[in-house]
């Protein structure tokens, strides 16, 4: 039976009362569960360990959210030999029955948005309608890679020799490790386990340690659609055991990351190493991060302009990859755009995500709140004016200001490397082609965007400006699976454009069969 075609998720309204009375009683019920210890999965078994991972509220980072255990190269071991015997299995069930699977974790994750919404604002601090998002991109994952199974498993056109029977099929790579960041604990993570699962591969989840829960609430998905056990195996752990034991390992077939270019930069070097009885050349799919620039042109609606990068830059504190860290404003138009600027941002409440009335939450944990704030210093002593923010808010939590640094140089620290907070640097340019130029000047190539009206000199942006994602007229983050096919250039990754019709043949592989006919 034929599926309908996909359609985006669309959000909760938080503007009707029942929503938010849901959205409430999930937090409630998530907060009456915190201190729980959860198990690493491998198979059908439970591994409890002597060491363990702490999962702490952002907001209030006295409150334990979770208990997990602290895997190590034993359990990552152990749980690559139950995954590569179940893929015997998981790679000759039929792909619409793997793509079933799919479906029915989608109508399960819509059942349960609420309380998975209340889990990423209480582990992560995402607010309510950052949680809604994430959710909502997830679900869409499970219903777009579904529907592109049965693509890729029908019927391929290819040419007909006579004389032939031509077939183009495509069979899974085998076993992968899978690493999602914790910014979309949900999506990505969904989105990544998902593409391998339903293309026929098995494989190792290892969450974040920063969002441990989140991962989880998918494993009891996936157990409550009954998905076979040993084709996704949770392990909880540190990187630097758990991730480079099976990056090094000769029978992981693939590996999946999301994270920092630091971090995706090794997996990749180790993954390159051929190991002793190694027989292929392993897969690496990486998405590392960016430093995206939003330019504004001196024949743009100066209104729109400011308020799209708003949510740009501090949508989820400016801890996603896509987020516009780079606001590039062509000198005509400077001053007026920061004067604008500087007067909206003073209105954005910052403190706890589980208030439905906060704009902006904590960053993720104290070593990021360090971080942010050492870079806003670097950028004051390199010659930068600060407009706004610049410091802690006060509370238990990770809070900081929304903060805008103008004047600063294009070739200063903090318009080159990337912050993960919520800081935006503003740079003036001369003119139009400058502002181009500035925006092709880091090592990165994610997202990008550009406010006018001038009709050419969007096409012209359009050609130049090198990002994996480019908009125009509209906010830089926010991309929907299918309509925007996620994914960068340079140091921001391989482009493996998650939520577009190529990202499952990073899982596949072609054969091609040909047999001759009388």
């Amino acid at each position: 039976m034929a599926r309908q075609q996909f359609k985006n998720k669309i959000y909760t309204d938080w503007s009707k009362k029942e929503n938010r009375s849901r959205m409430e009683k999930a937090i409630a019920k998530i907060e009456s569960e915190f201190n729980r210890e959860y198990p690493i999965i491998i198979g059908n078994e439970q591994v409890i360990l002597d060491a363990k991972l702490t999962s702490y509220n952002p907001s209030n980072p006295s409150q334990v959210v979770g208990v997990f255990q602290k895997g190590d190269r034993e359990e990552a071991l152990k749980a690559l030999n139950v995954a590569l015997n179940a893929f015997e299995t998981w790679r000759w069930v039929d792909y619409r029955k793997r793509a079933a699977y799919l479906f029915k974790a989608a109508k399960v994750m819509q059942r349960r948005r609420f309380e998975i919404n209340a889990t990423m604002t209480l582990e992560v601090g995402k607010t309510w309608p950052e949680a809604e998002a994430d959710t909502s991109e997830a679900i869409d994952f499970l219903e777009f890679y579904g529907r592109e199974t049965l693509r890729y498993g029908a019927k391929q056109p290819v040419v007909q020799l006579k004389g032939e029977r031509d077939e183009l099929i495509y069979v899974p790579l085998g076993v992968g490790l899978i690493v999602p960041p914790w910014n979309f604990p949900l999506a990505i993570l969904t989105g990544m386990t998902m593409a391998a699962v339903v293309t026929g591969n098995t494989v190792i989840l290892k969450p974040s340690s920063d969002s441990p829960l989140t991962g989880w609430r998918l494993m009891e998905i996936l157990d409550e659609i009954k998905l076979p056990e040993g084709v996704v195996n949770f392990v909880t752990g540190p990187g630097a055991t758990v991730g480079d034991t099976l990056v090094a390992h000769p029978k992981i077939r693939f590996i999946s990351f999301t994270g920092s270019k630091e971090v995706g930069i090794r997996i990749n070097e180790l993954a390159a190493r051929v190991q002793p009885g190694q027989i292929w050349l392993k897969r690496v799919v990486a998405e590392m991060g960016g430093k995206d620039s939003m330019i504004i042109d001196d024949q743009a609606d100066l209104d729109e302009a400011v308020a799209a990068t708003i949510v740009s830059a501090f949508g989820f504190q400016g801890q996603k990859c896509s987020a516009c860290s780079r606001a590039i404003v062509v000198e005509k138009i400077y001053d007026e755009f920061i004067e604008q600027l500087k007067k909206q941002i003073e209105t954005i409440k910052v403190g706890d995500a589980k208030d439905f009335s906060n704009y902006m939450g904590p960053v993720i944990n104290k070593s990021a709140k360090e971080n942010i704030l050492k870079y806003i210093r670097i950028g004051l002593a390199e010659g930068g004016r600060l407009i706004t923010g610049g410091g802690e808010v006060p509370g238990d939590g990770y809070f900081i200001e929304p903060t805008v640094i103008a004047d600063v140089d294009p070739k200063a620290t903090i318009a080159q490397e990337e912050i993960f907070g919520p800081v935006l640097a503003v740079i003036k340019a001369k003119n139009f082609d400058e502002a181009l130029a500035i925006a092709n000047n880091t090592e990165f190539g994610l997202t990008g965007g550009i406010f006018t009206r001038n009709r050419k000199k969007i096409e012209k942006a359009k050609d130049i400006v090198h990002v994996g994602n480019f908009y125009i007229n509209r906010k830089i983050t926010g991309a929907m699976v299918g309509a925007h096919p996620f994914g960068g250039f340079n140091m921001s990754g391989t482009d493996s454009k998650a939520g577009g019709r190529d990202y499952l043949l990073l899982y596949l592989q072609g054969k091609s069969i040909a047999e001759k006919v009388k």
